[in-house]
C-alpha cells in the first residue's frame, strides 16, 4: 500500500505534469471507483483546469478553480501521462484526456482506490474550507512534520489509551501518513515493541517516537518511496527507500543494531516485523 512518502513522491511528479491541463474529455472503464458519480464527475470537470496537486495525509487532491478531486490510492492504485496514441493496459480504469492531447490514467489492480469530487455544493463557502470539513469527518491526525505535529497533544492522546502502538499509529489518527511498512521501521527505530500499550511507553520514548516517526518519513519522502511489489511514481521510477529499511520483510535476518534475529508476527491482523531484543514488550 503507498504510504505518505509514496503518494507525496507521487504528488510532486504529477505536479510537474498536470498542473496548468485543461481537461476536455472524461472516460471510465470502471466508473464504480468515483464515489460521486462518474456522470457528474464528467459534467463538472469537462473544460476545468487543474490549478495544482495538493496532498493531505494518504489522499492526493487535483484542485480546480471551485473544484476539487479527491484520490485516494489504497493498495495498488498508480498515474501515469501517455501521449495520443497509448496503448490501453489490462487495469486502466479512468482516462483524464487534456487539450494538448495528453491522457492521465488511473490504473487500479485491486479496484480499490477512489476518487470523491468536491464543491458541488450550491454555497458559499471556499473551497479551502470544504477541503478541511471534508478531512475533519475522516478524523486525520497532523502531517509529520516538526510543525504540525504536536509533541503535547500526542503525549496526552497515548497515555490516555489501551491500545496497542502499532494498530493505533495506523489509525491515522495521531498522525496521518503511516503504513504497514513505516510503523515497522519507527518502532524498531525507537526500539518500541509493536504489541506495547500505548498508555505504558515512557515519556523519552514518547518524545523518541514522535521524532522519529518524522525523520523516517521525511528520509523516505527525499529517497522517493519504498518500491516494494508495485509502486512507482508518476514517471514510472521505483523509489529507493527499501534499501534503507531495517526490518520490514527482514524477517530471519540479523537485527543490523544487535545482531539478534528479526521476527515476524500478527498485530491487529498484520504482519509485523521487529527485533526480540530491542524491542522488549512492555504490559
Amino acid at each position: 500500500m503507498p504510504e505518505l512518502p509514496e503518494v507525496e513522491t507521487v504528488r510532486r511528479g504529477l505536479s510537474k505534469l498536470v498542473t496548468g491541463e485543461k481537461i476536455v474529455a472524461l472516460k471510465a472503464s470502471y466508473p464504480r471507483m468515483v464515489l460521486t458519480g462518474f456522470d457528474a464527475l464528467k459534467s463538472a470537470l469537462l473544460g476545468q483546469t487543474i490549478r495544482q496537486v495538493s496532498r493531505r495525509g494518504k489522499y492526493l487532491i487535483f484542485e480546480f478553480d471551485e473544484l476539487a478531486l479527491i484520490s485516494h490510492l489504497r493498495m495498488e492504485g498508480k498515474y501515469r501521462l501517455e501521449t495520443a496514441d497509448f496503448v490501453v493496459q489490462k487495469h486502466d480504469h479512468i482516462f483524464m484526456t487534456f487539450a494538448d492531447g495528453k491522457t492521465l490514467i488511473y490504473n487500479d489492480v485491486r479496484k480499490f482506490g477512489t476518487w470523491e469530487l468536491i464543491g458541488t455544493e450550491k454555497n458559499l463557502t471556499e473551497l479551502s474550507k470544504k477541503l478541511e470539513q471534508y478531512f475533519v469527518k475522516k478524523n486525520l491526525g497532523p502531517e509529520p512534520t516538526f510543525t504540525d505535529f504536536d509533541l503535547s497533544i500526542f503525549r496526552k492522546k497515548l497515555q490516555k489509551s489501551r491500545k496497542k502502538i502499532k494498530p493505533y499509529l495506523l489509525e491515522q489518527t495521531l498522525v496521518v501518513g503511516l503504513g504497514n511498512i513505516y510503523v515497522d521501521e519507527v518502532l524498531w527505530a525507537a526500539q518500541i515493541h509493536p504489541e506495547t500499550m500505548a498508555m505504558a511507553l515512557t515519556e523519552e520514548q514518547i518524545k523518541l517516537l514522535h521524532d522519529t516517526i518524522i525523520e523516517i518519513l521525511q528520509l523516505a519522502v527525499v529517497r522517493g518511496g519504498s518500491s516494494i511489489r508495485t509502486y512507482t511514481n508518476a514517471f514510472g521510477k521505483e523509489g529507493d527507500m527499501q534499501n534503507e529499511l531495517k526490518v520490514y520483510g527482514k524477517e530471519g535476518t540479523a537485527c543490523p543494531r544487535c545482531g539478534t534475529i528479526i521476527e515476524k508476527i500478527k498485530v491487529a491482523g498484520r504482519g509485523t516485523h521487529f527485533c526480540p531484543n530491542c524491542q522488549k514488550k512492555i504490559f
